[in-house]
């Protein structure tokens, strides 16, 4: 058995342990109430009013910010008074979530490599971590894929398409 493969159904007697889709939904509503307040306290920084010449500069993301601050609230209405299986519903279970993490923190350090080695050399260093802890492939032939991976990237964009993707040093040092 793949050691990504996830168990999806719990054991017999069990139940799923993870987050609550309810617990995502109130963390969704307050960070969106969060963001929608921050907008309507630097449109009224700005000017939120009506100026003699039209609308000053925080009028319109100010009720931008107003709709989602009350949307969000709206939304926190109903999960308040849930009760029984759709308050335990849950969104993702650990193991799923472990999978997504398999993903999201490769990916952010590929990322954050990006300004340090350039696109190119960190895209294939990404494609061949996946090939091989994901894929479970060898390193005799995800190193090539990556390579290749690279090659057609760098072809693609910077020659046919004369875009100037993020270089690092090892394409500064071969005169790229």
């Amino acid at each position: 058995m793949s050691s990504t493969t996830l168990e999806m159904a719990p054991a017999a007697g069990r139940s799923a342990q993870g987050v609550k889709r309810s617990t995502m939904e109130v963390f969704t509503s307050l960070t969106l109430a969060a963001l929608g307040a921050a907008a309507i306290w630097d449109s009224l920084r700005l000017g939120a009013g009506w100026g003699a010449e039209g609308p000053q500069s925080g009028y319109f993301p100010f009720w931008i910010g107003l709709i989602l601050v009350g949307s969000s609230f709206a939304n926190l209405l109903p999960l308040m008074r849930a009760r029984g299986a759709a308050a335990e519903e849950m969104f993702v279970t650990w193991p799923q979530a472990r999978l997504v993490m398999s993903v999201l923190v490769p990916t952010v350090f590929y990322v954050a490599a990006i300004p340090v080695i350039g696109i190119y050399i960190a895209s294939a260093a990404l494609v061949a971590y996946f090939m091989m802890r994901l894929g479970e492939f060898t390193w005799r032939s995800a190193v090539p894929a990556a390579a290749a991976t690279a090659v057609v990237a760098f072809v693609t964009f910077e020659i046919w398409f004369l875009v100037g993707l993020p270089k690092g040093p090892v394409e500064d040092m071969l005169g790229f």
